[in-house]
């Protein structure tokens, strides 16, 4: 029984995992890229540098987890989303790596993208990759991305239509802009997270919405003013969290009304917050596990096993 082999390099992530179909078994290893301290992320040429450096190191991670394993196919997240056009020179490092991965070991390369991966990932982590045979409305929430696709099987993997999405600043970036406001380091989800837990409120702001799209432009403006008026740290981390809750809770429900019947999957880093989850629970959607929700290439694994013959 052969293992496939999955790497992906995001934006921020050097991601790679092993999985064995037939038992389910899956092993991770990966590594946030460095970010100079006061910076707000990095550029793409430094990107693929930091994921060139990190690739090797966590390769040799990855197989001491699973000494022995035979890998019968490799797969890599090749561009951001599936679409036309989509690219981002950071996923070459990850392309290269897994290019040559499977010219060694004479085995064959399944090539996807990073958001395929996150949908698959979520489900493999839930326990509903029979999800991946039928059509389901996938929201996609992290740094770079804001949005809801109707995801069906395709010919290579997943054929996605967006449905909705933010007008303007996505989720992420809201969570990393309020962090740095706070004095918290860039990625500031897991820390704004933590701080906004040490609040007792509970805000129901109003979203902006336009149809099923939502606009978060105005939030990091709210959060400065609140924040100027001497509202307390973990109370503007705290409405920062709950107004990106009520964004996706509405455009959940404009969605919903939509394309009714299909099961609802909420995948990436920011559906990792355990406060926007817990309000999201509401809805009856799958979530994947915190380590599965943020970047990783255990997705990209699922997805290539699935296509190997």
């Amino acid at each position: 029984m052969s293992w496939v082999l999955g790497i992906d390099t995001s934006n921020y992530t050097t991601s790679t995992a092993l999985y064995r179909p037939q038992s389910g078994e899956m092993y991770q290893a990966k590594r946030l890229l460095p970010v100079k301290e006061g910076e707000m992320g990095l550029r793409q040429s430094d990107a693929v540098f930091a994921h060139v450096k990190a690739l090797p190191e966590l390769m040799e991670q990855l197989f001491a987890q699973a000494p022995g394993a035979k890998v019968g196919a490799v797969g890599v997240s090749v561009r951001p989303r599936p679409l036309e056009g989509s690219y981002m020179p950071c996923f070459l490092a990850g392309e290269s790596a897994a290019a040559s991965a499977a010219a060694a070991l004479g085995v064959p390369l399944f090539c996807t993208s990073h958001q395929e991966g996150h949908i698959a990932a979520a489900l493999y982590s839930a326990g509903r990759l029979e999800l991946l045979e039928q059509e389901l409305i996938a929201f996609h929430l992290s740094g770079g991305t804001t949005e809801a696709v109707l995801a069906s099987p395709g010919k290579e993997g997943l054929s996605v239509r967006q449905i909705a999405g933010s007008l303007d600043l996505k989720a992420g970036q809201a969570v990393d802009r309020v962090g740095a406001m706070l004095g918290i380091p860039f990625p500031a989800g897991r820390a704004l997270e933590q701080l906004a837990l040490q609040s007792g409120k509970v805000y129901d702001p109003r979203p902006s919405m336009k149809g099923a799209d939502c606009s978060l432009s105005g939030l990091q403006n709210q959060c400065r003013d609140r924040l100027a008026k001497g509202e307390a740290p973990c109370d503007v981390a705290r409405f920062c969290l709950d107004s990106v809750y009520a964004a996706l809770a509405a455009m959940t429900e404009r969605v919903r009304e939509q394309y009714p019947g299909r099961a609802l999957l909420y995948a990436g880093g920011v559906l990792s917050n355990s406060i926007i989850r817990g309000r999201m629970e509401r809805f009856g959607g799958v979530f994947g596990q915190a380590d599965f929700s943020r970047d990783n290439a255990a997705g990209v694994a699922v997805l290539a096993a699935r296509r190997r013959p």
